[in-house]
């Protein structure tokens, strides 16, 4: 696998990706074009198969740090590929930028019945900070779900 820097060329791919992994309440292409927008304070990369410019997506994720606290904006891994490393590939190499921009923590949020993330989450030594109730919508009507912001001092 191979991460690099998001380009415009991988908006739709990414925001078909976003649609397979939240169903529910995905980021259109619109999202992610004014995501890529807000540069330099946002960065956002991709990782592939392979080398080439051609090479499906298989994960993406970005982060905002635009003061000393960064933010996780979005952290996304094809379902097909979930469980060998890549969320946390993806989740260190957002650490690394945030630190290099000066941030001293990062945020993120997390859809409270996402197991498999928060657990993903823990493992880098984030700790929930507190809970937004009903944020998130739930599948076919059925009751919202809590939000968690989870926090992690960069060292």
């Amino acid at each position: 696998m191979r991460t690099r820097e998001a380009t415009w060329r991988d908006l739709s791919a990414m925001a078909r990706l976003e649609a397979a992994c939240f169903p529910h309440d995905a980021w259109s292409e619109a999202t992610f074009w004014s995501e890529l927008a807000e540069r330099p304070h946002r960065s956002y990369w991709v990782a592939t198969d392979g080398g080439g410019p051609e090479e499906p997506l298989v994960g993406y994720a970005g982060v905002s740090t635009v003061d000393d606290v960064a933010e996780v904006m979005t952290l996304a891994v094809d379902p097909g590929r979930r469980g060998c490393g890549l969320g946390a590939r993806l989740l260190d190499l957002l650490h690394a930028r945030a630190h290099d921009a000066g941030s001293t923590a990062v945020l993120l949020e997390v859809r409270a019945d996402n197991e498999a993330a928060r657990a993903l989450y823990g493992t880098r030594g984030y700790r929930v900070a507190h809970t937004r109730r009903g944020y998130y919508r739930s599948a076919g009507g059925g009751p919202a779900v809590d939000a968690l912001v989870m926090r992690k001092e960069l060292v």
